[in-house]
């Protein structure tokens, strides 16, 4: 099948887009500010707010009311800005994953998203592909479409060529023999160019009413535990807030103020922010993998990055650059190098070469096959555009060679590329004479040459065979093709390995060939197993042989499932890649599926967890690297939430307890959330990495958010802070009570900044973090210190606050015992150089 077809023009296919818009169907609105400001008003934080002010009217307080109100005001304000962010996130992630789709621009082949397709675009369809819109089938070879979709019919059905025409409308799906392909449908056999007539909402699946899906967000393990810890402690919360109001009322008969006392202590211990961290956390840091050319279809995947422990690749266009070049070729018992003019005793063997190939490839080799033919045998008689291309014997689990059958005069000629062991196989050379070829092979093979095997056959016009094995090939040569390692993948394999995730290198290339491939990214071979040595093992043996074999060559795509669900069972945390439609069972059973973004079908990327949009491997360490720091930051973040609460509901408890009046009020506990929600949410997600991120073991899979380490952690800080105020409020209790307020909340606000500066890292000391950029965190101190200057000396609002003046002094000492409540955490921090070891 030739492209011949100039398609549309850019300016016309934009003119198109503009008036019938993208080839997309009817799906569902996005929030506006108004729906996510009602859900912000049903939050628990939000609601006790509202209560406590409801309480300052009944008691007559209008002023305690109104700053209660303007406080709700700015949370919802707050929440907006951050809910709104998370949104443009998820947003430009289902943007990105948009199925793909080869069309027909100005003459030439161009990959856009899928969305872009437009009315009379020319797109290209290939084994493997989802059909982008509504389109006429204009040419064709053995191409079968699975319209289950549509139909509910499992067998999928035979497509025709028809003239190239506009269609107003196309038939419906159903049977063999229609020249339409349909939105949503999926090629599984051959390939053709077709002409769109419908697309979005005109397609057959629009009309009917089907829409397409968002990404699913499937909810993740760690939501499962915040939601956990959020119903515990808010239980616990309750129960506690219970007490304290029976008791306050109990001892001082005002209902109203126990009420009051109540909702603080309720607002103090709520952890309200666990929720928060965890969406915006993890759609940011998938919008943070789509920087790096990494789409995230399912989010939990990034929570799972971290614990990788082995990373599965496939060599060519992920290793490799993919771009091939004909370096030796064999023929009549002499290697030639390519690098100047092909001398005749080879023309033969590039011929055919070319010849077994499509006329319009994709396949990298025969591109650079191609490329060597119109270069060197330009206007000779090894070039046959006049020859007339009849069938196509496909490379199968069997055999891994194709076969291509051109008609020349009265007969047949048959061209024949592969597996040098198959060409073998199908010329039936005798023992001594493939043993000496398979020499030949090993030396290319040593030079990290891909070697392909080239025969030819030729039979009178007759009914052709049913397989390869039916002619009787003839033996021309060997092509030996070399792919460009990537930049950066040698230094991204140590890095692997530094961090203790094993790289295995799985290609359908000759084991010598991969071995070579594998020593020049740095990566110990072990010992090499191949497909049908993998074929004869049982699953003990295999197991056995996964120990130390990081190579497998010759592998066809059923053997990677079987090499997923083996590791899987040792306990290994697995990611694989994978191209084809028959790789789609090993990326769905991987613990994270990488398909390939360029290359890779949309069978492939509909199975995958995550899409490689540059199909390089060096995305994947990055991948890696960056969910290891988003993990890490997610317990820092849940670290300081849980320490900064202690203090809040102690200070809360300790004046009740000793018969005083409160001391922080709804107002108060109001202020500290717009220091502490910003804080876990946007300053610790923007945190940076750890220095030791990619030199320690992955994460264990099983490892809980709170776990026992982050607990005690953020229990200890908040202890030592509740220390610290409590010791202070002691002393200060014979002044007037607006001074100890404002002590105590300087103090504890400035203590606050001060534990998040020391939980910006595990391993760095306060000084040595302060010299990484991270620009949210400034913001947020800086408002923070401006506010709290205002609230203490504009007399309107400290009395708004019930302060009384803090002098210099009383302001030195709030600082000197802020620092003071964490510096036991520095000093640990020194003792444990690594960091990491407080947390064991």
């Amino acid at each position: 099948m030739e492209i011949t077809a100039a398609g549309l023009s850019s300016a016309e296919a934009e003119r198109r887009l503009r008036e019938e818009g993208y080839n997309e169907l009817p799906s569902e609105r996005g929030r506006g500010l108004l729906s996510i400001a009602m859900e912000v008003l049903k939050e628990p934080m939000i609601s006790l707010l509202i209560a406590c002010g409801g309480i300052y009217l009944l008691l007559g307080d209008r002023r305690e009311a109104l700053i209660l109100i303007f406080f709700v005001l700015v949370v919802i304000s707050i929440t907006l800005y951050q809910e709104r962010r998370a949104e443009g996130a998820l947003d430009a992630l289902r943007a990105l994953s948009s199925p793909r789709a080869l069309v027909i621009r100005d003459g030439v082949p161009v990959r856009i998203p899928g969305r872009e397709v437009v009315r009379g675009d020319l797109i290209v369809l290939e084994e493997g592909d989802r059909v982008p819109a509504d389109a006429a089938v204009i040419s064709c070879t053995s191409l079968m479409v699975d319209e289950s979709i549509l139909t509910g019919e499992s067998m999928p059905v035979r497509k025709v060529s028809c003239e190239d025409q506009e269609y107003p409308e196309v038939m419906p799906p159903g049977g063999d023999g229609l020249p339409f392909i349909y939105s949503g449908t999926l090629v599984v056999q051959g390939r053709g160019l077709a002409r769109v007539v419908a697309t979005g909402s005109r397609t057959l699946m629009g009309r009917i009413g089907a829409s397409l899906k968002s990404i699913e967000l499937e909810e993740s393990r760690l939501k499962i535990e915040t939601r956990s810890i959020v119903r515990r402690l808010t239980i616990f919360g309750l129960a506690l807030s219970t007490v304290l109001l029976i008791a306050y009322a109990l001892e001082t008969g005002d209902l109203l103020g126990g009420l009051l006392a109540g909702i603080t202590l309720t607002m103090a211990i709520l952890p309200e922010e666990f929720p928060v961290v965890l969406t915006i956390f993890l759609a940011l840091g998938a919008w943070r993998l789509s920087r790096i050319n990494v789409l995230t279809r399912n989010l939990s995947a990034i929570e799972t990055l971290g614990s990788v422990t082995v990373l599965c690749t496939d060599k060519t266009g992920t290793v490799t650059l993919n771009r091939m070049r004909v370096r030796k070729i064999f023929a009549r018992g002499r290697i030639h190098d390519v690098d100047g003019v092909l001398p005749e005793e080879v023309h033969d063997v590039v011929e055919f070469g070319i010849l077994a190939g499509r006329r319009d490839p994709f396949n990298p080799m025969e591109i650079a096959l191609q490329e060597l033919g119109r270069r060197e045998l330009n206007r000779t008689e090894h070039i046959h555009d006049d020859w007339t291309f009849v069938q196509e014997y496909p490379l199968t689990d069997d055999i891994l060679a194709m076969s291509m059958v051109w008609m020349r005069g009265g007969e047949y000629v048959i061209a024949a590329k592969g597996a040098p062991e198959s060409i073998f196989d199908l010329c039936h050379l005798e023992r001594e004479e493939a043993e000496e070829l398979s020499k030949v092979v090993e030396r290319m093979a040593e030079d990290g040459l891909r070697v392909l095997g080239v025969a030819r056959a030729a039979i009178s016009e007759s009914e052709l065979p049913d397989g390869q094995h039916g002619f009787d090939f003839q033996f021309l040569g060997l092509l030996g093709f070399s792919d460009t390692i990537r930049p950066g993948v040698p230094d991204a394999v140590n890095e692997c390995q530094r961090a203790g995730v094993r790289v295995m290198l799985i290609t359908g290339d000759h084991p010598i060939t991969a071995a070579s491939v594998a020593s020049a990214i740095n990566l110990h071979p072990g010992s090499v197993l191949t497909g049908p040595e993998i074929e004869s093992m049982s699953d003990e043996e295999l197991s056995e042989r996964l120990k130390d074999a990081n190579v497998f060559a010759r592998m066809v795509p059923e053997q990677k499932l079987r090499l997923v669900e083996l590791l899987k069972r040792d306990g290994e945390v697995v990611a694989m890649t994978g191209d084809g439609v028959n790789d789609a069972p090993a990326l769905k059973s991987a613990h994270i599926g990488i398909a390939m973004g360029s290359r890779g079908t949309d069978v492939a990327r509909e199975s995958a967890d995550i899409v490689l949009l540059d199909d390089d491997f060096s995305s994947i360490v990055r991948a890696v690297r960056l969910g290891r720091r988003i993990f890490d930051n997610i317990r820092k973040a849940t670290a300081y939430i849980l320490a900064i609460h202690v203090p809040i509901a102690g200070m809360s408890i300790l004046p009740v307890a000793l018969g005083q009046p409160l001391l922080l009020l709804p107002v108060h506990i109001a202020f500290l959330e717009l220091i502490i929600d910003p804080a876990c949410s946007i300053a610790f997600e923007a945190e940076a990495e750890e220095r030791d991120v990619m030199s320690r073991p992955p994460m264990d899979p099983k490892a809980s958010l709170f776990s026992s380490s982050v607990i005690g952690l953020g229990a200890l800080q908040g202890t030592s802070i509740l220390a610290v105020l409590s010791a202070l409020y002691l002393t200060s209790i014979e002044r007037s009570m607006n001074e100890a307020r404002a002590l105590i909340f300087t103090t504890l606000v400035l203590a606050n900044l001060f534990l998040i500066l020391t939980n910006r890292s595990w391993s760095q000391t306060i000084l040595q973090s302060m010299r990484v950029r991270n620009s949210a965190l400034w913001m947020i101190f800086g408002g923070t210190l401006i506010l709290l200057s205002m609230i203490l000396y504009i007399p309107s609002l400290r009395w708004m606050f019930h302060f009384g003046f803090l002098h210099p002094n009383d302001i030195a000492m709030c600082i000197a015992l802020a620092s003071a409540s964490v510096l036991w955490f520095e000093a640990w921090k020194l003792i444990f150089r690594r960091g990491r070891a407080c947390l064991a």
